[in-house]
């Protein structure tokens, strides 16, 4: 048996474990095969499964195996077969009655839930920030009047708060489905072994509590071969969710950035834009692309995950790495923290976008709503009438402020009789037949719920403020949680080293 030198017991007495602890260590595969043994020490200590009178020298190489792994450049074995030498060299052999029913399947099964957790945490936060940018501006332009495209085309005005409390609403989902994917990783395998459990009588419900885990992977077999294949698929879902919903607004800024005079724009400087070498005019537009080609890359990851886990049968090593878990969740970060600085970065022109409003006609629907609503005139025969008149507007190069209302009722008297419809001259009064072309007017007297009108905008921003906020509050709780989990374990651990 070896025993560990006087020097180093010393200081491992009089330094304590708490703090290397407080110097917050990596929390990566080595941290977590410490977590591990040093909740086995404490647990079978205690149930009588491990010596009483050995557990102090185990505990006190263990101690020092992970003091020596925490120091700069240290080697920190991440499986199994490669830390547990370190232990008996430390400790002697009979540290390795630590492994009384354990497995490196159960181990590296419970250390990848481990750090996916955290990087779940990191990405809810992450997700949680760039949200929070994107209210800040929806609440900032509720009353800006903008374009909304469809089929890539003009069609409706609408407030810019509105439209982006449509992507905000998008990210809640994305969020939500974060936490789901959470209580799923958030259970702990360890005491399962390989397929089917062990003979030795594992207090499995303490071994997740002091690891931080809210609860067990239930099914022995499921533990190592099923689960631990899948949870990163699924998390390669919720991150290609959060790219789709990236590169979906990203795409719709540079429609406008396109344009000759758009109506969006990024503040130049810092990254955002830059130069062309050849063509002076162009301020290209750096950040929306690189944003868009991460968002790629996220994406790519992800699939990767599936490809990786598809036609294997269960428990093979492919779909489990943890670099390539992490560097995907990892790139879903970046991805939206790249997204926040185009949050921070753009530059909306309110003047702009209601002159691209009126030139091209995005009010027009509003003319056969008003018929059909106010003076019962069947639908298509108001859209008849507001598409002919747009048709006009156009060949003439006339705005709608412009627009002769004379005209308006010529063309209504022609649109009755080509469609065979009873009724006398046009209803809408001029002053009435203005409004309805008027874009702000349109969007503050909409009626439906979830609508850009003031008063639904005052509620749905405070429902996504309110939303935030419990998002924020579960990112703490959860990581509270595995704190206070792991200080105690500390705490327990430090009470079996020599005294």
């Amino acid at each position: 048996m070896r025993v560990l030198k006087a020097g180093l017991m010393a200081a491992l007495v009089t330094a304590g474990l708490g703090s290397a602890q407080a110097q917050a260590p990596r929390q990566d595969e080595f941290f977590w095969l410490g977590e591990i043994n040093k909740a086995t020490a404490v647990i079978n200590t205690g149930e009588g499964l491990l010596d009483r009178a050995l557990a102090p020298r185990i505990a006190a190489g263990l101690a020092a195996v992970l003091k020596a792994g925490a120091a700069p450049g240290a080697r920190r074995p991440s499986t199994v077969i490669t830390f547990e030498p370190l232990l008996i060299e430390a400790a002697g052999v009979e540290a390795t009655l630590l492994h009384a029913g354990r497995s490196s399947q159960d181990m590296h099964a419970t250390y990848r839930a481990a750090i996916l957790r955290d990087d779940l945490l990191q990405l809810a936060e992450a997700l949680r920030k760039t949200t929070a940018t994107m209210l800040r501006l929806a609440e900032r332009h509720a009353g800006t009047i903008v374009p909304n495209y469809t089929n890539g085309v003009a069609a409706q005005p609408n407030s810019y708060g509105h439209y982006l409390l449509g992507h905000i609403a998008g990210l809640q989902r994305d969020a939500d489905r974060i936490r789901e994917a959470y209580a799923r990783v958030d259970r702990s395998p360890m005491g399962t072994t390989v397929l089917n459990g062990t003979g030795w009588p594992l207090n499995r419900v303490r071994m997740a509590d002091y690891l931080g885990f809210a609860a067990l992977v239930d099914n022995a077999y499921d533990a190592s071969q099923i689960a631990s294949a899948e949870m990163p698929v699924e998390a390669g879902a919720l991150v290609t969710g959060i790219a789709l919903h990236a590169g979906g607004f990203i795409e719709d800024v540079m429609t406008q950035y396109a344009q000759s005079r758009p109506w969006i724009l990024l503040q130049e400087g810092g990254g955002n834009t830059y130069v062309s070498s050849a063509m002076p005019q162009k301020r290209n537009p750096g950040l929306l692309n690189d944003t868009r080609s991460q968002a790629s890359t996220v994406i790519s990851l992800a699939m990767g995950r599936v490809m990786q886990a598809h036609n294997i049968p269960p428990g093979m090593a492919d779909a489990k790495s943890v670099r390539d878990n992490s560097a995907m969740v990892g790139a879903a970060v970046r991805l939206l923290q790249q997204w926040d600085r185009i949050l921070g970065a753009l530059v909306i022109s309110p003047e702009r976008a209601l002159e691209e409003l009126n030139s091209d006609w995005t009010a027009s629907q509003e003319l056969a709503d008003l018929l059909m609503r106010e003076h019962r005139l069947p639908f298509r025969v108001g859209h008849h009438f507001a598409s002919e008149i747009v048709d006009f507007a156009k060949a003439h190069d006339i705005r709608p402020s412009d627009f002769p209302y004379a005209e308006a009722q010529r063309i209504y008297a022609e649109t009755l009789r080509e469609m065979k419809v009873e009724g006398g001259p046009l209803p809408i009064t001029e002053p009435a037949f203005r409004a309805a072309l008027d874009p702000a007017a349109i969007v503050a007297a909409r009626a439906t719920s979830g609508g850009p009108q003031p008063a639904e905008m005052a509620r749905m921003l405070a429902a996504a403020g309110t939303a935030l906020g419990e998002q924020e509050a579960w990112i703490a709780g959860r990581r509270g949680h595995i704190a206070a989990s792991l200080a105690r374990l500390d705490a327990d651990f430090s009470a079996l080293l020599p005294r």
